[in-house]
This record gives C-alpha cells, sequence and structure tokens, in this order.
C-alpha cells in the first residue's frame, strides 16, 4: 500500500513536472511512455531471470532504487538543475524498476491465490492499489506540487522507505510458491526461446495477447498527452489535476468491487468481452468533451470498466499459464503490449499538434473497433 501511495504521487508530480518543462505535445508524449519503454527492451530477459532467482530480493532492490531516484529529482528541484533531459532519464530507470517490481508480484500472486480465489484475490488487490493510488496519491501529489514542487519527490522516497521493510517481513520463500531457484536449470537464453515458444504454440493466449496489444497500442495514443489536455484543453489548473483524476479512481474502485459478482454471474470470459469494448468506447466519449465536468463523468465509466477487464485479464492469464514460467510469459507479453506503447505515445504526439483532443478520439475509435473484432474470440476462451 505504501508502494501504490508513492505510485499515486509519481503519477500526478511527473506530468506536471513535465508540463512545467515544455509544452510541446511530441515532447510530453515522449516522456509520458518513457516508464512503459523499458518494457520493449528489457522484460523478456528480467522475467526470465525472475523465474530463477528469489523475488523478495528483487523487489527489495527496486525499493531502494525508487528511493534514489525520487531523492534525486527532489535534490535537481531544490538546486534549481532539473531538465527535462534529467527527468526523462529518471523515469526511464524507474521504469525499469517497474517492469522488475510488477513481474515478481504478478508471478507470485499463483503462488498465493488458486482457481476461484484468483477474481477476488486480484479485486482486492485492485481496490487497495486504486484507493492508496488515485485517491491519496494522486491528489495529494499535485496539490503537494502546487505547493512545493519538490515536495512530493521527498514523500516518494520516505514512502518507498517505508515498503523496504514491509517487504523484506515477507518471508524469503512466500513469494516463490514450488519453484526451487537453488535447482540446476539450463541456460538463460534457453528458458528465454522456452517461453516464446511455450506463448507462440499456444493459440489462444498469444491471439489474447495481441488483442490486448492492438487494443493498449490505440490506449496509449489517446493519454500521450492527457495532462496537456486537461492543463490547456479543458483549462484545469495544476493544483486541480489531482481532483480531475478522482472520478477515474471512483470508476476503478466501483469496478473492482463488482468484477468478481460480474464474473460469476456472466462468467469471465463473457464479463472480459464487454468490459474491453466499452472502456474504449468511453475514451471516445472522453475525448469528445466539451468541458471539464463531462470529461470527468466519461473518465468515470471509463475506469469502470478498465478495472474490470485489469482484474478479469490477469485472473485469465494467473488461470492459462503455469507458474513455473509464468515470468517469462508475463515479460514476453508484456513486451508486446508494453513495448508497442511509446511508439503509439509518439504517433499521439504529434497528431496532438492538430489539436490536443484527436489523440484521443483516433486512439478511441481504433480501440473499439479491435475490441469489437475481437469480441466473440474473448467469450470462446475457457479458463
Amino acid at each position: 500500500m505504501f508502494s501504490k501511495f508513492a505510485d499515486g504521487l509519481v503519477g500526478a508530480a511527473i506530468p506536471l513536472l513535465a508540463a512545467s518543462l515544455t509544452r510541446d505535445p511530441v515532447l510530453i508524449s515522449i516522456q509520458s511512455n518513457l516508464m512503459l519503454l523499458p518494457w520493449l527492451f528489457f522484460a523478456i530477459p528480467l522475467g526470465a531471470y525472475l523465474d530463477r532467482i528469489n523475488r523478495r530480493v528483487a523487489m527489495l532492490l527496486v525499493q531502494i532504487t525508487r528511493v534514489l531516484i525520487g531523492a534525486t529529482i527532489a535534490q535537481l528541484l531544490i538546486s534549481e538543475s532539473m531538465t527535462l533531459w534529467a527527468l526523462m532519464l529518471l523515469t526511464f530507470i524507474f521504469g525499469i524498476s517497474e517492469v522488475v517490481y510488477d513481474t515478481a508480484t504478478q508471478s507470485s500472486i499463483p503462488s498465493l491465490l488458486k482457481g476461484s480465489q484468483l477474481e477476488r484475490g486480484n479485486a482486492r488487490l485492485q481496490i487497495a492499489d486504486t484507493v492508496m493510488q488515485s485517491f491519496v496519491g494522486v491528489p495529494l501529489g499535485a496539490i503537494a506540487y502546487a505547493a512545493l514542487n519538490y515536495s512530493p519527490f521527498i514523500g516518494i522516497s520516505l514512502l518507498y522507505l517505508v515498503a523496504i521493510f514491509l517487504v523484506y517481513s515477507i518471508h524469503k520463500e512466500a513469494l516463490q510458491g514450488e519453484i526451487d531457484i537453488r535447482a540446476a536449470r539450463p541456460a538463460l537464453r534457453v528458458e528465454i526461446k522456452e517461453g516464446m515458444v511455450y506463448l507462440w504454440q499456444d493459440k489462444v493466449l498469444l491471439r489474447l495477447v495481441l488483442t490486448t496489444g492492438g487494443v493498449g497500442f490505440f490506449m496509449a495514443m489517446a493519454t500521450s498527452t492527457l495532462v496537456l489536455f486537461i492543463l490547456d484543453h479543458l483549462h484545469v489548473s495544476e493544483v486541480n489535476y489531482g481532483l480531475v483524476m478522482l472520478p477515474l479512481a471512483l470508476g476503478a474502485l466501483s469496478g473492482a468491487f463488482v468484477a468478481p459478482k460480474i464474473s460469476a454471474r456472466l462468467g469471465r470470459s463473457v464479463a472480459l468481452s464487454i468490459a474491453l469494448p466499452m472502456a474504449s468506447l468511453t475514451i471516445l466519449v472522453a475525448g469528445l468533451s466539451p468541458n471539464v465536468y463531462f470529461y470527468m463523468a466519461a473518465s468515470l465509466f471509463h475506469g469502470f470498466f478498465i478495472a474490470q477487464w485489469n482484474i478479469l485479464l490477469m485472473s485469465t492469464y494467473h488461470a492459462l499459464i503455469p507458474n513455473e514460467i509464468f515470468g517469462r510469459i508475463h515479460g514476453t507479453r508484456r513486451s508486446l503490449v508494453w513495448g508497442l506503447m511509446p511508439i503509439a505515445g509518439l504517433i499521439g504526439g504529434y497528431i496532438a499538434k492538430l489539436d490536443l483532443s484527436v489523440p484521443m478520439i483516433v486512439g478511441g475509435i481504433g480501440a473499439a473497433i479491435i475490441a469489437a473484432s475481437q469480441a466473440k474470440f474473448i467469450r470462446s476462451i475457457q479458463s
């Protein structure tokens, strides 16, 4: 929870800091996607590596890195030596740490939850994350940044420092499941190939990954210059930036609460086939917003459906992928899905020069077309 609180501060403070350094939509789109770019380069090898080392150790190293990143940004702001290029570099390093932490966390869930527990467990994680990150972290991050631009980054370091002690308190083998990291294993490149071959041969899993990748591509395009859309197109002040993001969090919280119930009533695959097109359409509606209130209403529904999609999708992956190769598969699919998002973001930055609403409109249409065309396939998935 402390990590997600810190992530919320990051989610508000870094976009606002970037917007204070440049108003160029292309540079903003590059900066906003540098957190995702490491997935393209590092997700596959790091995923394979996390299948063979102690995941708790990896998570501890990540939190230490995040403490140092927050402290470095704060120091650069206090000394008035912060530049956009320095922020980009630190954001990229933060993105690498996110690859490790996310893969380690998601790889551990099948060790802790089984079968019918997946929806409920993933939903509870989503609820806790949403409350701490979006309801607490983002609004406080925006307010703190408006008051003293370096203060949220000091807070980030302190929160990740607390998270270090909490991760350390977990038993060193609790996150490994039945994996024996001391057993003799083939070369890393051999295990990476095994993971990629497994994904390629599992046609249902591969198609699901490609579908998610296509939708994610257009969603990344839509949100690439979101901070400028809110600040300059909707004319929202920096101090109110976090408040405008609250309906998204409220929708996500509601979606997380009802996801297990909807899955139980309709079936996981049917619920997935509904959530993805609706999440895509709400992005289009948000891009057409004539004012901030209309946008907040659209983002409320977007949060509701995207939370359901995320919870049910991860539960599907946890059910379909064996735990002993989960890190490799997770890394490979995230490399495909999230690794392409920076390219989409760059495209979004260029078309935002036409108008700041264009990326959301084009992205929403593209995501909705892919989601609707694959709805029948998603309904057919047996997990």
